[in-house]
């Protein structure tokens, strides 16, 4: 069987009609063509938004915990399907096979963790200063949530935020990547079904929107959307945020990494290249949390970095459905272009690069490579831009402060790691005046974070929190009520304002 005909029989058992139309899908595993599906027209798009608005004023008055039990059959049917769909995002994305499955199991465990939360929505009682007053927050319902994902996470990230900002009250409309709009096609329907067993859910309440940036500047322009989630590239970032704050809506921005980690002459180095080469070489290093900079004390270079060129030169490369394969395919050439130039620029400045090679395959259009391990003498410019590709910066230290401002010295802020067995670097490490990240772990990797903590990260980061944690109030409006049970009316700080 084909890739394509494969396709077509993924998406004809999760639901997904069969479409023709303008915009083509490939996959990376081949680059072959595997779809042409229909985009929209900006005018669909305004009544779509406008329906989800209205579904929203009707979904803000359901119980949260009965929003929940959408979200719980959500799960179930994510659960049921999840073989197909992570079998899609592999051939979508060109994730592994077992990275597929990972992202469909995160999808379940997002809409567990909203189920549950869904009971848990909760605000304070505040001490009032005056007698026979009651002081408490509430949250509500904030309206529209548009969501905007990229290609490396095409489901698992609208998920992060629709089973948020639906059980607390939202509406949500998404608008994917254009490189990966069949895994949105199957999630939408996955949904559906699931909206279809809950019975009575308002028409609009999750809708999906396949087109270009256009269709994203849609959703940011739009009055009717209060909450805007992106994930995508710095630029992209710097495009939103003043266009939302320009109208005084709200973002979640989830932009670039440049993730570190410094290894410690005390570390652990056997699980230290474990995590390293996953950390590293997941995805094909297309993952916002990517291991790009390796920060080695002196004391330990020589020892761990031979080990790390062995597994970088004999890691298996190849189709990331195939047993044994542990680097699939970059996304696309301009992919491999930005890869091969940061190389040359590193070499330019004296770097010694290992690997980095395209890796030949019988189709001209698929962009295999071997992960480039670069060592460097400085953090170059090259070394602060990030490359979304397999590429790992190597840098040596002496002095613990001095690598912790390497680590710190680049504009993103979104993961990091130490290994060390010493408490005191791996506590400073932790502390304000360490990892200035929104993401510090202590002997395990950059990537991998699980849902039950907020994701997101600081400075070119873009600030945003998803999944975990208290990342649900953003979902919502808090407001600040004050009840006087009493006959008396006293003022606040001892005012005094009396009439006859």
């Amino acid at each position: 069987m084909t890739i394509r005909k494969e396709v077509e029989a993924i998406l004809a058992h999760l639901g997904v009609p069969a479409t023709t139309g303008n915009l083509t899908v490939r996959t990376p595993i081949t680059g072959e063509v595997i779809a042409q599906i229909a985009t929209i027209t900006p005018e669909a798009a305004n009544k779509a938004i406008a329906q989800a608005h209205a579904a929203y004023l009707e979904w803000r008055n359901v119980p949260a915990p009965k929003r929940g039990e959408l979200i719980r059959l959500l799960g179930e049917e994510l659960r049921t399907n999840l073989e197909p769909l992570g079998r899609l995002v592999t051939i979508e994305t060109g994730k592994l096979l077992s990275e597929g499955h990972g992202e469909v199991q995160e999808m379940i465990d997002i809409c567990t963790y909203a189920a549950g939360l869904s009971r848990q929505l909760a605000g304070l009682t505040v001490p009032s200063e005056r007698a026979k007053h009651r002081m408490m927050e509430t949250w509500h319902p904030l309206g529209v949530v548009g969501i905007i994902s990229a290609f490396n996470f095409p489901v698992a990230v609208w998920s992060w935020n629709a089973a948020l900002a639906l059980v607390s009250g939202d509406a949500v409309v998404w608008k994917p990547s254009e490189k990966t709009p069949l895994t949105a096609l199957a999630t939408q329907a996955i949904f559906e079904r699931a909206a279809k067993k809950f019975g009575g859910v308002p028409t609009g309440l999750a809708t999906l929107l396949i087109g270009d940036a256009k269709v994203g500047e849609q959703l940011v322009d739009s009055p009717l959307i209060p909450l805007v989630s992106a994930t995508g590239s710095t630029a992209m970032g710097r495009a939103v945020a003043p266009k939302l704050a320009a109208r005084f809506a709200k973002a979640i921005l989830e932009l670039g990494g440049n993730n570190a980690a410094i290894v410690a002459p005390t570390a652990d180095l056997d699980l230290t290249l474990r995590a390293i080469a996953f950390s590293a070489m997941g995805t094909a290093g297309q993952r916002c949390t990517t291991l790009r900079r390796l920060i080695v004390h002196a004391d330990v270079y020589d020892k761990l970095i031979p080990q790390l060129k062995k597994v970088y030169g004999s890691v298996v490369i190849g189709d990331p459905g195939a047993q044994g394969t542990l680097v699939g395919p970059l996304i696309d050439e301009r992919s491999y272009n930005a890869m091969q130039k940061s190389l040359e620029e590193a070499r330019t400045s004296g770097a010694a690069v290992t690997g980095g090679d395209r890796v030949p395959t019988t189709n001209d259009e698929a962009f295999y490579v071997r992960p480039a391990l670069v060592e460097i003498g400085s953090q170059t410019d090259t070394v602060k831009r990030e490359t979304f590709a397999p590429i790992l910066y190597v840098l040596k230290y002496s002095d613990f402060a001095d690598a912790l401002a390497l680590h710190n010295d680049v504009p993103q802020g979104l993961s990091s790691s130490i290994f060390t067995m010493n408490l005191r670097e791996a506590e400073l490490f932790l502390s304000a005046t360490g990892s200035d990240c929104g993401i510090a772990n202590v002997n395990i990797g950059t990537s991998g974070a699980e849902i039950g903590g907020a994701f997101g990260g600081e400075k070119e980061t873009g600030g945003g929190r998803e999944s975990g944690s208290d990342a649900w109030k953003q979902y919502m409006r808090r407001a600040t009520n004050t009840i006087n049970y009493g006959t008396d009316l006293p003022l606040a700080q001892g005012v005094s304002f009396d009439i006859d």
